[in-house]
């Protein structure tokens, strides 16, 4: 066997599935051939090599995952930053004009063009800590030509930076304006002309709905999970994030690949997700950045065997994190997540919640040879220090 290129002489952190921990090989090497891992092992036992890179002792990982981002949308809310300074909640916020509707303004009015633009420092800055794949949601247009416009730029976002991207349709995010008083008349937008004329065009690889006291109701969102099994879309759910609507059960029950924030998640969701295989995504810089006391259930999650993905949910109003290894640090210090949850959340849970754990989040042959090369002495240092950034070279597709 031989490789184009081999790295060797490193500490790897496989983050295998059925490995103990994160799946430790001292004194290891990866192999690659034409963009896919061909050798993972010792170094005692590897092939030869076109070219060899001599790691010097240094750790590597899987290329980090962000699987729940709004990454694009134009303008910013810096005013209600303000707003929460005095004490107004969310739902204050959303009910007062501002919140999702008030990006929608400004999407509308960006060009496609204009919204690459200003994602990229965004994108830019979570490429910079290893991130090699991403999701990004559209949700921010809340109309057939506006959604569309979004998933075309988060499209072009992955052809003009080295970044797998995945792309979420997430137009039963808010009730625009037009529809306010009448908000399943703009499901039926969404299910019978959005959906539909996405999924024809190829721009979504998921769909998403936000169920809450202030978004969706269940009827609804479930009209929407139709909807998008019938066009082949898996799905996903904003749920449990400022009430308890019951949305985690009801996307186990149409085999949601995750279930995302779900601070007020209860028991009957808990075991309805852990039948259905979907994955709890938490979403720390959100809990922070909107002062939330109510934490997520993690003893319980564990308990019963299910998956715990990190997102940073970077978006304009209450996440704007750009920043995979603060996550991780801000899961650990608010959630309680060990070392070994917090990396494996942002590599092979994450990349199970975006429904590509046969391509990327561990470092297994025939997976995408998607690799993060860190200079520090144990994975510890990427989860326990804060602004601290150990990047030493971020591989995607073998270059």
């Amino acid at each position: 066997m031989h490789s184009d290129r081999l790295w060797t002489n490193a500490r790897l952190a496989t983050m295998q599935d059925g490995a103990s921990g994160l799946g430790v090989v001292e004194r290891g090497a990866v192999g690659m051939t034409a963009g896919t891992i061909t050798y993972v092992g010792s170094m005692i036992d590897a092939p030869t090599a076109t070219d060899t890179i001599d790691c010097d002792g240094r750790w590597i990982t899987p290329g980090l995952i962000d699987p729940h981002t709004h990454l694009i949308f134009a303008g910013d809310r810096i005013a209600e930053f303000e707003l929460r300074q005095k004490r107004a909640s969310y739902e204050d916020i959303a009910r007062s004009g501002g919140g999702i509707v008030s990006t929608v303004h400004a999407t509308r009015a960006a060009s496609e063009a204009e919204l690459v633009t200003s994602a990229l420092p965004r994108l830019d800055a979570l490429i910079a800590e290893g991130v090699t794949t991403i999701e990004i949601k559209s949700g921010y247009g809340l109309s057939v030509e506006d959604e569309a416009k979004m998933l075309r730029a988060a499209r072009i976002l992955g052809e003009v930076r080295p970044v797998s991207v995945r792309t979420t349709f997430l137009g039963a995010h808010a009730l625009p304006q037009e529809y306010a008083e009448d908000p399943d008349g703009y499901i039926d937008l969404v299910c019978q002309t959005m959906l539909p004329d996405i999924a024809a065009a190829g721009l979504a690889d998921a769909v998403d709905a936000f169920c809450e006291n202030i978004g969706f109701t269940l009827a609804q969102t479930e009209r929407v999970f139709v909807a998008a099994k019938k066009h082949g879309l898996p799905v996903k759910l904003h749920a449990e994030q400022l009430s308890n609507q019951r949305g985690a059960a009801l996307a186990a029950r149409h085999a949601a690949l995750s279930a995302d924030h779900l601070e007020y998640l209860d028991d009957g969701g808990i075991a309805a997700m852990a039948r259905a295989g979907t994955v709890a995504m938490l979403l720390p810089g959100a809990y922070y950045f909107l002062r939330e006391t109510k934490l997520p259930p993690v003893a319980a999650l564990r308990a019963a065997g299910i998956p715990i993905a990190l997102a940073t949910d970077c978006n304009p109003g209450t996440s704007p994190l750009t920043s995979i290894l603060l996550t991780m640090n801000m899961a650990a210090v608010q959630f309680g997540l060990t070392v070994d949850e917090c990396l494996l959340g942002v590599t092979r849970q994450a990349a199970r919640a975006l429904g590509v754990g046969a391509e990327v989040g561990t470092l297994e042959l025939g997976k995408r040879c998607d690799l993060a090369i860190w200079d520090i002495e144990r994975p510890a240092d990427l989860v326990g220090r804060i602004g601290f950034n150990p990047l030493h070279q971020r591989i995607w597709m073998g270059q």
